[in-house]
């Protein structure tokens, strides 16, 4: 089931979400292969934390990994991918299904590696969901910054 907060969001930009049996879609490779897409269309929402506590979502292609290095220069320090708990309690949202709009507190960066679909498909709130949007839209929807983090 769709959070209504993502479920609000989504109406207000006239879009809907996929939605699949429950823990279907959980990681880029199996919601790539249930919505019929490449793995990089997959729009994967990941939290990191720094020592100082900052805490910043960078969501990328699926078929990309974050460069420790190039997100350390972004940010301005180390960061460490948050764990499944903590994902959690600073989203509302379980790993798997993070989606990149309805959250607060912390910045939401949109990597370049998914400037290059005409679609790509964020969670909206669970493991078994998928919106179809542009990249633009990403960006707006989410309030995100775009960037350039994820490994060559």
């Amino acid at each position: 089931m769709i959070p209504d907060k993502v479920k609000n969001i989504l109406d207000r930009h006239g879009l809907s979400a996929l939605e699949f049996e429950e823990g279907s879609t959980p990681t880029a490779e199996t919601a790539a292969a249930k919505i019929g897409v490449q793995v990089g269309q997959i729009a994967k929402s990941l939290l990191f934390k720094g020592a100082s506590g900052k805490i910043v979502m960078v969501v990328c292609a699926g078929d990309r990994k974050i460069s420790s290095g190039k997100l350390k220069r972004h940010c301005g320090e180390k960061m460490s991918m948050t764990s499944g708990e903590e994902t959690y309690a600073l989203t509302g949202f379980r790993p798997g299904g993070v989606c990149p709009f309805g959250v607060e507190g912390f910045p939401v960066y949109i990597d370049d590696s998914l400037k290059v679909w005409d679609r790509v498909y964020p969670a909206a709130g669970n493991d078994a969901t998928g919106v179809p949007m542009t990249y633009v839209q990403l960006l707006e929807i989410s309030g995100g910054l775009s960037c350039d983090v994820s490994a060559d």
